[in-house]
């Protein structure tokens, strides 16, 4: 028994070493579920080239897995064992709203994966091509009401937060628009910039260089509050719209049943990178916001984002096709 007990320590010490010295023997995925270049991926590759230095060794590699919304690299994290060298960046589409419009998807979003934080988040922002005789939101409004069902509304695709904004703009304001859905932001925003659409949410990362240049002009923000990098454009809610507030946001988590303390470890090394003077300037300067919340309140904010799209989707009757 003395002997069973001993053996039993020992193991137990060095499981706990292992745990200490991660993430030294070998390198450590980002699994990214969309194509390089986006706002998810810029974010991975952020924390994977700062993190080494926050953990104090280490490495970290980002891989790709684009396709079908983001639900294939979601699937194939839930897949990856638990021991904290697969890691899932992601924006809130596989989390909150691809689970409602992909029949089939290969994992729970709400039970396989453990939360470690919420990353950043950026408002999406309503923006007409320069030529637009649409001068405010309230002009927007009208035209939707005089021709319901023409006004066309660019998107990144099918239940893109983008889609997904204009489908609450239309809910919230008893109108209905044209949904016209890209294969990505950047298509979108090119036919924005060319006038062949009438409209589109952007995020605001992705489409403030152009507003501040003045290719397009943006009517309204869907956050609470006024951003300091757009401060003179007003909210969709100070224009009379309530309930239409959009955050896109990324995050991180893991699959289900990664150890306590390396969930921690590495939710206090994120937050550190995210607040670095370097990348949290960077960041500030590009739209996002810092969040870096802990695992339970990221636990929280997914659970009323899931209800709040599912509601959506299916009174809109939002389909993927």
């Amino acid at each position: 028994m003395k002997k069973a007990l001993l053996a039993f320590a020992a193991a137990a010490l060095t499981s706990v070493s292992a745990f200490a010295a991660w993430p030294v023997d070998k390198p450590v995925t980002i699994v990214v579920p969309f194509p390089p270049g986006g706002s998810t991926d810029s974010i991975g590759r952020v924390i994977a080239q700062k993190l080494p230095e926050k953990l104090g060794g280490g490495s970290f590699v980002v891989e790709n897995k684009a396709g079908a919304t983001g639900t294939i690299g979601a699937a194939f994290v839930k897949r990856a064992p638990a021991d904290g060298y697969t890691l899932f960046v992601s924006s809130l589409g596989p989390f909150v709203i691809a689970p409602h419009l992909i029949k089939g998807v290969q994992y729970d979003a709400l039970k396989d994966f453990d939360l470690i934080t919420v990353a950043v988040q950026a408002p999406n922002v309503l923006v007409v091509p320069v030529s637009s005789p649409h001068k405010n939101l309230g002009d927007l409004l009208a035209q939707l009401k005089k021709t319901p069902g023409k006004v066309s509304f660019a998107s990144a695709g099918n239940g893109s937060s983008d889609h997904l904004s204009a489908e609450l703009l239309w809910q919230q304001s008893g109108t209905d628009g044209l949904h016209i859905p890209y294969k990505g932001g950047a298509p979108a925003i090119n036919d924005l910039l060319g006038g062949q659409v009438d409209a589109g949410f952007v995020n605001i990362n992705a489409i403030i260089q152009h507003i501040k240049s003045g290719k397009v002009r943006a009517l309204g923000i869907a956050s609470e509050k006024r951003s300091p990098l757009l401060p003179d454009v007003p909210t969709i809610s100070e224009q009379g719209v309530k309930g239409a507030e959009v955050q896109s946001w990324q995050a991180v988590a893991a699959p289900k049943g990664l150890p306590a303390d390396i969930r921690n470890k590495l939710r206090d090394a994120i937050v550190a990178v995210l607040n670095d003077a370097d990348v949290k300037d960077k960041l500030l300067a590009q739209g996002f916001e810092i969040v870096g919340n802990t695992p339970e309140q990221f636990g929280r904010y997914q659970a009323t984002e899931f209800a709040r799209w599912k509601q959506l989707i299916e009174a809109r009757k939002i389909t993927a096709d």
